[in-house]
């Protein structure tokens, strides 16, 4: 069953809440372990985070050890933080399909019977799991059928543009050219292809690295062999020549200063581009002037980018829908596109 991040975060949340594991499966770099933290924030939970591809057996059993004389196992590690755990604890089981058989099988007691070698887990314990998926060549050779069924869910997680440009908005790090660029090559956002050779593929994680590769201020030559090691040749180029147009069209500050006259884009790269330009200078001071040039863009046949506009500062922002602004735009000709219609 697929989920987007959005769907993902609420399964979560609930799930924690109520003690159901869960086990997330997708692609590499979109999100999983991310989304894993953000539930557990929301949930005021604790994080415990195991790399089971890098661990033994008596990692999730406990040391060998000999006390009074006989033979036990003594947990330490990871295991101890989840036994000694004193408030609501989600033990994130990371890159759970590259571990061996041994370290899988390892975990069977805990994720079902809640105990293992005498120790019993407390009850604010929960599991959540992650895993790339076999065809995405990351290691990953199967998980156990007993482990898997030991989860309360398996869940695929996909890419979903909205949500992506939704959690940028609020990263503060990923820049307006950036967010425009995927909403007019949403298929850029994943595009992940598995190769043996040195290059990274555009993914939610990569894009996030290209942005701090970008803030770095690099000179033009150095920039382009930089986002190309991020998110690939291909995208790289595509991108900078985005953002080089950009550079050349009306910008957001001479739309607030003139939204009367600011000129109106014709093509669909330069309609992205202000849309989401706009949606990030969009408060309660400057909404009336959005609101004037969200009007005309509607006139001029751009609906579907004056919604884009509008819903991305909302989404920034809900407390725009109260502005005197927004509820005029919704009582007018762009009411039903905000209420009725999805954006492209």
């Amino acid at each position: 069953m697929e989920t987007t991040p959005k769907q993902l975060f609420e399964l979560l949340v609930k799930a924690i809440a109520k003690g159901i594991s869960v086990l997330i499966t997708g692609a590499p770099g979109i999100g999983k372990s991310e989304i894993g933290d953000q539930a557990c924030r929301a949930c005021d939970a604790d994080m415990i985070l195991s790399h089971p591809a890098v661990a033994d057996p008596t990692d999730a059993k406990g040391m060998p050890w000999v006390v009074d004389g006989h033979a036990t196992f003594l947990p330490f590690g990871e295991l101890r933080r989840a036994l000694e755990a004193k408030r609501r604890t989600v033990w994130f089981l990371d890159d759970l399909g590259q571990a061996s058989p041994a370290v899988q099988a390892s975990f069977m007691q805990l994720l079902l019977a809640r105990r293992v070698n005498g120790h019993v887990l407390p009850e604010h314990v929960t599991f959540v799991a992650a895993t790339n998926r076999r065809t995405d060549r990351a290691g990953v050779t199967g998980i156990l059928e007993p482990v898997k069924s030991r989860f309360g869910t398996i869940v695929e997680l996909v890419t979903h543009l909205d949500d992506w440009c939704q959690w940028a908005y609020g990263a503060g790090y990923i820049p307006p050219s950036m967010i425009a660029f995927l909403r007019f090559r949403p298929e850029l956002l994943s595009k992940f292809e598995p190769s043996a050779d040195m290059t990274n593929s555009p993914c939610p994680r990569t894009w996030a690295n290209a942005a701090k590769l970008e803030a770095l201020g690099l000179g033009a030559d150095v920039e382009i062999a930089a986002l190309a090691g991020a998110v690939g040749q291909g995208a790289a180029t595509e991108y900078l020549a985005f953002r080089r147009m950009m550079g050349s069209m009306v910008t957001a500050d001479q739309v607030l200063i003139d939204p009367q006259g600011a000129a109106i884009p014709s093509k669909p790269a330069e309609l992205y581009a202000i849309s989401v330009a706009l949606g990030m200078k969009a408060n309660d001071k400057t909404m009336s002037q959005v609101g004037v040039y969200c009007e005309r863009m509607l006139k001029a046949g751009h609906g579907e980018f004056a919604t884009l506009t509008l819903r991305d500062a909302v989404r920034r922002d809900v407390k725009l829908t109260h502005t005197p602004a927004f509820t005029k735009l919704c009582c007018g000709p762009l009411g039903a596109l905000i209420s009725g219609q999805e954006v492209r």
